[in-house]
């Protein structure tokens, strides 16, 4: 890769720009030759009153911003390699986005005075032009640490296949001013600016045709559009809304509900008892994974593993032990009540301990509690082969 060390000043850089306040493509400089959020750039996340606030401070100070680097593109076009976090910043204080704090005075670019206006528009920010192979320029972006922020796995993947695909995808999952976002964000964990929900909807969409990530964006870069990611991404979304009707528990959010889409989809449910459901179990003391309650419930109330259940105490355990063991030397019979039941090698066989599991006389799934009086101890066997019963 060929480099060349460029000086621009500011007034120089931010000429025509132009923010797109819903975070989509479309960042300009340079009167248009430069593109400051070219495919493979992640969205602009310095705008958060402190880290935008101080490039503006350090400009003002004489501080240097750093080292920025362009991309020289075949057709003459400069895009942003590395510095997009720092341009963005400037070029929105400039154009009025957001003020500074100077002399405990709130101050937007134009209330500045002039002598500090151009100290800004003139400061010199050193720019490195790279040149080089498509596959040279995204091996080194791929390596490059903005403000100590890494880039997240999507972004990456988003730089590696940039294009068509890319460019409207990230318009529709990466827009925090998109309506649907608030109710996306009710199943969805992650930003939109960091591609954490367009990485989910991803997951779920190539899943379903057993690929990974990259395997279903390399299958679609060159697509125009992305009809199948968002049909699918809907479907899930509005199926788990339907079967779950209430108002959203907190423990929905971040599930792998593609998942769940793909094993319980064409199964039938009734939405108001699967909610009644769900109250029922979130008010369970003994219920200690609230979040595997939805699984549970798909899945037709059989794996209890999923909600955790509250085993019974150690003194609880033991105090079960010794009644049934003085109770089955009495009897001369075995202290785990399935052995002593039938003719069998272990009729009369009295268990250690460690040896026995407590048990629910009736099970946790069919209303049984977690207390002294619902407990049995059974040999390991026994309760192993007993299950849910």
């Amino acid at each position: 890769m060929i480099t060349q060390l460029k000086h621009y000043t500011v007034a120089e850089i931010v000429e025509g720009f132009v923010y797109n306040e819903l975070e989509s493509k479309g960042l300009y400089g340079l009167g248009g030759r430069l593109t400051i959020q070219p495919e493979y750039q992640r969205n602009y996340i310095y705008n958060n009153g402190k880290k935008d606030v101080a490039v503006i401070e350090s400009l003002l100070k004489g501080y240097p911003l750093g080292l920025i680097y362009f991309n020289v593109a075949d057709y003459g076009q400069l895009e942003v390699l590395d510095g997009q976090q720092r341009i963005t910043s400037v070029g929105r204080f400039v154009t009025g986005k957001f003020a500074i704090k100077v002399d405990g005075r709130e101050q937007s670019f134009s209330s500045l005075p002039t002598d500090q206006q151009a100290k800004i528009m003139g400061s010199d920010l050193l720019v490195f032009h790279c040149q080089g192979t498509e596959s040279d320029i995204k091996a080194w972006f791929e390596t490059i640490n903005i403000a100590g922020v890494p880039l997240s796995r999507q972004e990456l993947l988003n730089a590696i296949f940039s294009g068509p695909f890319v460019t409207a995808a990230k318009a529709e999952f990466s827009n925090s001013g998109n309506a649907n976002m608030m109710k996306w964000k009710t199943y969805v964990r992650g930003e939109a600016n960091r591609q954490q929900v367009l990485e989910v909807a991803l997951s779920w969409v190539s899943a379903s045709h057993n690929l990974t990530i990259d395997g279903y964006m390399k299958d679609h870069r060159h697509d125009p559009g992305i009809t199948e990611l968002k049909t699918y991404f809907t479907s899930v979304i509005d199926w788990v809304s339907t079967v779950f009707p209430g108002a959203p528990a907190k423990e929905m959010c971040g599930l792998d509900w593609g998942r769940l889409y793909e094993a319980y989809h064409t199964r039938p449910y009734t939405p108001s008892v699967m909610e009644a459901d769900v109250q029922t179990l979130r008010a369970d003391s003994a219920v200690t994974d609230k979040k595997g309650i939805y699984e549970y419930l798909l899945g037709g109330k059989q794996d209890t593993r999923l909600l955790n259940v509250r085993v019974f105490s150690d003194p609880v355990k033991a105090t079960v032990y010794e009644r049934q063991t003085a109770q089955a030397k009495d009897n001369d019979e075995s202290n785990c009540p399935l052995c002593a039941l039938r003719d069998n090698p272990n009729q009369k066989r009295i268990y250690r301990l460690e040896e026995m599991d407590a048990d629910h006389v009736a099970a946790w799934s069919h209303g049984g509690d977690t207390t002294e009086v619902n407990c049995e101890m059974l040999c390991s066997t026994h309760n192993r082969a007993k299950g849910n019963r």
